[in-house]
């Protein structure tokens, strides 16, 4: 920072005080008002423009300061000037003020802000550029946010002072006319009697009513704006209250509460009820997990006692296995099931015709119409294949199709460090498979903190995988009948050989086909969507992978409740999604298990915290267990036992990490999680024990030394 920009922030430090040592503000209160207000009325009428220039001057002044006391000037300015005049000079004194407020803000803060939060502030300024002009309209129609504070901020962002000036005055328009009009009325106050009457109550009305006019106003407008192109085309009347497009997770919660909310509601679904958790994920990469750790504990069967077992793998068995725990599953989201809940289910292609027409195409060719006043696209996420010369040729596999293998795959390469390619490569490596597992980025699990990549990686490298971090990955080869893909790090090219390739470096959202571009919703890497779920037309919404920002099947299943109430409530009530707490295992074994920040994120973040470990190697079910590894790593805000993030590495870190979930939604603390009792002996334990490390750390020194004396005086 400049010494100019120093000197301005010094200039006004000083200002603020000033204002507060001198005790200025009681110039600026309601009661100061009421015993000048003749005085001021008859000084205007001897002297106009002395008056005008002087108050002006002092609200320009008050405003550019962000100084309290604009609310109070204002309705001044309407006991002093009237209705009308006291409107004109008030829009034009508070909206140069803001103005002058906005670019002190950009010219000394912006720059430093800018360096330490580029890349955050580059999207804001994308988002501004975009509709910064509605969305400070808004703002200001709508008083939700101070508005010194939306002068401070807007500083920050890279929107025209012309603009921001324009769009001021127009936005606080209609706040100052009813804060003038209060000022009218009070300045004919005299006596108690007259603060009822008709002219203040209306008043007082108005001022209570406003912002929730204001919002609805700015509703009104905005989804005129929207529904615009389809003037006329909106039904009469409606064949359902809600069409869910996609059976997974967040379409099938979605379908069930607008069903038992009475409503009528069709779910629509392409391929396979379920979605991708039941068929493809969540539940068969948990099933073939369930057998590898079965076959390393066999084959470490002398950890516990037994100094040899045999096995033989039967791979075929082991999918058949998972296939039938999928169809053992299969009943609790069949669309006998939802169709006994009093959901209408549609196997079929569905596409978005018109914000409130749903095409679905049956699979024998049958093409079906539907009108619906909501709609939720929950069409989930798809692996994503990376565009690697020669990838294609080779026939790679992905966590969608790799359940069609009948034999074990001997050499496998997996592509990517997350975690579900560090879920199947340890697998596959412990079911006998020579795996290599390749990613580009310096660690695996590079989301969670370094010491848990670190773990990991000792635990995959402990089962044979062969993990090659900094590895960026060229090309696929073919030679013969053997399979190649090279790598590359340091500039040094290396060619693998495999059977299989197994692609797993993430997922995208299923955007295509369902209506999105012709309807201009934007996409990007999902479904753009406001805080309620809603996308550019307030009554289609998205929920689940389609939507992000999490790919998890419990927050699909938590958005479902935000998508099937606002998009059947949403003209009453609205609801913002809440992501506060949001929990997240991968299972590998030991399982990590996370909710909140880690010590990564709290410093990116500048969040302050203290970290309070435990290691499980201490504990006594763990140890009786042979499972003595790993640790609960918690975050609290310094000197306090509110918990800010957990982090569980160890034997079932994914159960023993809902109880910090609990704790974490409802505002519990370490001290209600020590004064709780844990079964023993249990690994539930390890959160008691993380909770009294925390208490050990923060005793009480000074008293406990007077405990001590009087303990001592108590034997004599």
């Amino acid at each position: 920072m400049n010494r100019q920009k120093i000197f301005l922030l010094v200039a006004l430090l000083c200002a603020v005080a000033a204002f507060f040592a001198f005790d200025l503000g009681r110039f600026l209160t309601l009661d100061y008002i009421k015993q000048t207000q003749g005085q001021f009325a008859a000084l205007y009428e001897a002297k106009p423009a002395l008056v005008i220039g002087a108050f002006l001057a002092v609200y320009v002044a008050v405003t550019a300061l962000s100084f309290p006391g604009a609310a109070i000037l204002t309705l001044l300015g309407g006991a002093i000037f009237g209705l009308l005049w006291g409107t004109v000079i008030v829009s034009f004194a508070s909206s140069i003020g803001a103005t002058l407020a906005m670019l002190f803000a950009r010219y000394v803060l912006r720059d430093s802000v800018k360096a330490r939060f580029g890349n955050r502030l580059a999207d804001i300024d994308k988002g501004i550029e975009r509709e910064g002009a509605f969305y400070l309209f808004t703002l200001r129609l709508v008083p939700v946010f101070p508005f010194f504070v939306i002068n401070l901020l807007m500083g920050l962002t890279k929107m025209k002072a012309a603009t921001f000036y324009g769009v001021s005055q127009l936005g606080m328009l209609a706040g100052t006319i009813v804060y003038v009009y209060a000022g009218t009325q009070l300045a004919q106050i005299d006596s108690l009697r007259s603060i009822v009457s008709p002219g203040l109550a209306t008043a007082l009305v108005l001022l209570g009513v406003f912002p929730l006019l204001a919002k609805k106003l700015v509703d009104f407008v905005k989804a005129r704006q929207v529904y615009a192109p389809w003037a006329g085309k909106k039904p009469k009347q409606f064949d359902r209250n809600m069409v869910v497009i996609g059976a997974g997770a967040a379409g099938l919660v979605t379908s069930y509460i607008a069903a038992v909310v009475k409503a009528k509601v069709t779910l629509v679904e392409a391929h396979k009820m379920g979605g991708d958790c039941l068929n493809y994920g969540c539940v068969p990469s948990k099933a073939l997990i369930k057998t590898a750790t079965l076959a390393r504990n066999m084959r470490h069967s002398a950890d516990y006692g037994i100094a040899e077992a045999s096995y033989r793998l039967d791979f075929a068995q082991v999918m058949d296995r998972i296939a039938q725990v999928v169809r053992d599953i299969e009943p609790h989201d069949s669309v006998e099931r939802y169709t006994g809940l009093g959901v209408d289910v549609q196997i079929g292609r569905a596409k978005i015709l018109d914000p409130w027409r749903v095409q679905i195409t049956h699979e024998d060719g049958r093409v079906q119409v539907l009108t619906t006043r909501s709609i939720v696209i929950a069409t989930g996420a798809a692996p994503f294949i990376p565009p690697l010369p020669g990838l294609a040729e080779i026939g790679p596999l992905t966590s969608d199709t790799l359940w069609g293998l009948r034999e074990l795959p001997k050499r496998l390469v997996v592509l990517g460090g997350g975690p579900i390619g560090c879920e199947l490569s340890q697998a596959f490596a412990r079911l006998g498979a020579q795996v290599t597992q390749i990613e580009q980025a310096p660690r695996v699990l590079g989301r969670e903190d370094e010491d848990v990549s670190a773990f990991a990686l000792q635990a995959l490298q402990a089962d044979g995988v062969r993990v090659l971090t900094q590895h960026k990955a060229l090309r696929c080869e073919r030679v013969g009948d053997e399979k190649f893909i090279v790598v590359e790090s340091a500039g040094v090219e290396t060619r693998i050989a495999f059977d299989q390739l197994l692609c797993a470096v993430g997922r995208v959202a299923r955007l295509q086909g369902f209506g999105l571009e012709e309807l201009g919703i934007a996409v990007g890497r999902t479904v753009q969507t406001d805080e309620a779920l809603r996308t550019k037309y307030p009554n289609i919404l998205a929920a689940g992978d389609v939507a992000g920002p999490y790919q998890f099947t419990h927050v699909a299943a938590h958005q479902a409740w935000y998508a099937a109430v606002n998009g059947l409530f949403g003209a009453f009530k609205t609801f913002k999604a809440d992501y506060s707490v949001i929990p997240a295992a991968t299972f590998i074994d030991p399982e990590v298990a996370r909710v909140g920040l880690n010590e990564a994120e709290a410093k990116a973040q500048s969040v302050a915290y203290e970290v309070t470990r435990y290691g499980i190697d201490d504990l006594d079910r763990a140890i009786a267990d042979s499972s003595a590894h790993g640790w609960v790593k918690v975050l609290t805000v310094p000197g306090k036992d509110k918990i800010l993030g957990v982090t569980i590495v160890g034997v079932h870190a994914g159960d023993l990490l809902a109880e910090y979930v609990l704790a974490m939604k409802h505002g519990l603390g370490l001290n209600k999680i020590l004064g709780t009792i844990h079964t023993y002996p249990t690994m539930s334990e390890a959160n008691k024990y993380a909770a009294g490390e925390w208490k050990r750390a923060h005793q009480p020194v000074a008293l406990l030394k007077w405990v001590e004396r009087f303990q001592t005086w108590r034997r004599g």
